[in-house]
């Protein structure tokens, strides 16, 4: 076996799995501001159906949750059965639909319900019947076709609030502080499930990892791949609390501090994968033991009178 080159290939692999990760981290993140900012016009209209051809079916609610419905064979009776289902965040929505897709259905979905006609192609045959020739058409230019799309982000960011008391402002403030509270959340629990789906298998190969292990808090890599948490929350009256939903752990962790104590514990736990920072951990355990001495040498010294400030 050329083990070269399967590694070179795992590291392909890795890194696609990384790329792809962070595209549906920013994809869901940008999807998500879209329906935000538009989120009055889908409650306007009542909603709308996106995607209606058998067996394919998509629709956005008032609400902003998403209605799926998927046709199958069933084997036993070979019948055709649909199922319909509740897609609640676009985080799940990023993962079934292409983001380019499902804003082209929005696009099309938007101009049938205002009544608009299909806009026609310059066919050679509409040309023909229209007397231009093909000659005569154009095409926009770079400048035109960056323009509009800037256009097009501008009109999808969110709206610049105002208030007209010092009330009012703070109200606003405070309402829209715990609306990115939530997103926030959301994108950091999602941040969580994707890193869970990337290392389940590499998990199983080192069994439950501790990651944090203090009187108060217990984290955990399961073989699984999954995170569990135990805490002992301030207001718990003694009770502890498992948590080992990315939703839950969110609640009490940032992702970055999970991230970083599991490279630390994987790297106490072994020193080989990370040599410069066991190195700078035995650098740092020298220089306190050189900092206090030992304790027998500093106990005679004491008694001597050589180390205090009296003879």
């Amino acid at each position: 076996m050329d083990t070269s080159r399967n590694s070179m290939l795992g590291e392909l692999a890795g890194d696609a799995a990384l790329e792809r990760a962070d595209f549906l981290v920013q994809a869901t993140d940008q999807f998500r501001k879209f329906l935000e900012a538009n989120r009055g016009r889908i409650e306007e209209v009542g909603g709308l159906t996106l995607i209606d051809d058998e067996p394919d079916y998509l629709s956005v609610a008032p609400d902003l949750t998403f209605r799926s419905r998927t046709r199958f064979e069933d084997p036993d009776t070979g019948e055709w059965v649909s199922e319909t289902e509740v897609i609640e965040t676009p985080a799940e929505i990023i993962e079934l639909y292409n983001p380019a897709d499902l804003y082209a259905a929005f696009g099309e979905a938007a101009k049938e319900a205002a009544g608009f006609e299909a806009e026609p192609t310059a066919t050679d045959e509409l040309l023909d019947t229209a007397g231009i020739a093909p000659e005569e058409t154009f095409a926009l230019s770079d400048d035109d076709v960056y323009a509009r799309a800037a256009d097009d982000w501008a009109a999808a960011q969110n709206v610049v609030l105002d208030a007209d008391s010092e009330e009012g402002a703070a109200q606003r403030i405070y309402d829209l502080a715990l609306e990115f509270q939530e997103r926030s959340q959301r994108s950091e629990a999602r941040l969580i499930e994707q890193f869970e789906e990337a290392v389940q298998r590499l998990a199983g190969r080192l069994g439950d990892l501790v990651v944090v292990d203090d009187d108060d808090e217990r984290l955990t890599l399961a073989s699984n791949g999954h995170f569990k948490a135990e805490v002992l929350a301030e207001d718990s009256e003694g009770e502890w609390r498992t948590l080992s939903e990315p939703e839950a752990i969110v609640e009490y962790y940032d992702p970055t501090d999970v991230f970083g104590d599991l490279a630390d514990a994987l790297a106490e736990a072994y020193p080989a994968i990370a040599p410069e920072v066991a190195g700078e951990a035995a650098e740092g355990e020298d220089a306190g033991e050189e900092a206090f001495g030992d304790e027998d040498d500093i106990a005679a010294e004491d008694e001597s009178g050589q180390n205090g400030s009296r003879p």
